[in-house]
């Protein structure tokens, strides 16, 4: 399957103290030309200064589906311990409808401690926690299904991780999105493995986008190369600076087929 290269941002909501700051962030990153604005869905800063300024992830999705127009956007990624599934998946749709069918609704096991530590989630092991995502993906799925209204599109699932026993099959079955943090060798072998999968629970990997972050253009082609599409560019508060968002938004101009004018 083909597919055009797409540029997202993290807008990390930390060391933010004004909410306009990331409102102006979310502004220009339309304006530049990006496909997807993500934020994160973490309840304090995960670097810099641990006691920094930090805003909530799903009540900001929804001021950015009003403030928007084009672009795409979701969480990189939702903490799948943090809320009841069948509500997550009402927030979800709630979200698209509000966007005109805009969000993409990423999801991970979870992994910074002190956010169920201090929140009062139960952290549990690593497994715990992905047979608590299993668990969530098929209650997530059902309860789309009976929402009145419906989402307006068939909201894309974007999954975080690279386990390969658990992860990746939850990838196969769900996503629409695979996001990994996988260099170049290893998401060689991982793409074997997703594909292994997919041909167990019957579906085509072919169809599950591959997503990572941005690691500059030296290393973009050799991704592009091994099938990833969706490049990310992580950015933080307070000054949000864009410039290698521009810089990756080049090159996916000049990676992309050129659109020829006139032909239907």
């Amino acid at each position: 399957m083909s597919r055009p290269v797409r540029i997202g941002v993290q807008l990390q909501p930390q060391h933010a103290p004004d909410y306009g700051l990331i409102r102006d962030a979310v502004l220009r990153a339309e304006d530049a030309g990006v496909d997807i604005v993500f934020n994160w869905d973490h309840f304090f800063p995960l670097t810099g200064d641990p006691a920094g300024a930090h805003f909530e992830c799903w009540t900001m999705l929804g001021a950015w589906a009003e403030q928007t127009e084009r672009v795409e956007l979701g969480a990189l990624v939702t903490g799948g311990g943090y809320r009841n599934p069948d509500l997550l998946a009402d927030m979800a749709r709630t979200v698209d409808n509000i966007s005109g069918g805009r969000l993409i609704l990423g999801i991970g096991a979870g992994w910074f401690e002190r956010d169920y530590d201090e929140y009062g989630y139960e952290f549990g092991t690593p497994g715990s926690r992905l047979t608590l995502l299993k668990e969530s993906m098929a209650r997530i799925t059902a309860r789309l299904g009976k929402l009145n209204p419906p989402p307006v599109r068939d909201i894309p699932i974007l999954i975080g991780g690279g386990g390969e026993r658990k992860t990746l099959r939850l990838v196969a079955e769900y996503a629409d999105i695979w996001h990994s943090f996988a260099d170049v060798a290893t998401l060689g072998r991982k793409n074997k493995v997703l594909a292994e999968h997919a041909a167990v629970v019957g579906t085509d990997e072919s169809r599950i986008e591959r997503s990572v972050q941005w690691q500059g253009r030296d290393e973009a082609k050799a991704l592009h190369d091994a099938g990833v599409t969706l490049f990310t560019v992580g950015v933080s508060g307070p000054g949000y600076d864009l410039t290698e968002v521009r810089r990756a938004i080049e090159w996916r101009d000049e990676t992309n087929p050129a659109v020829l004018e006139g032909l239907a």
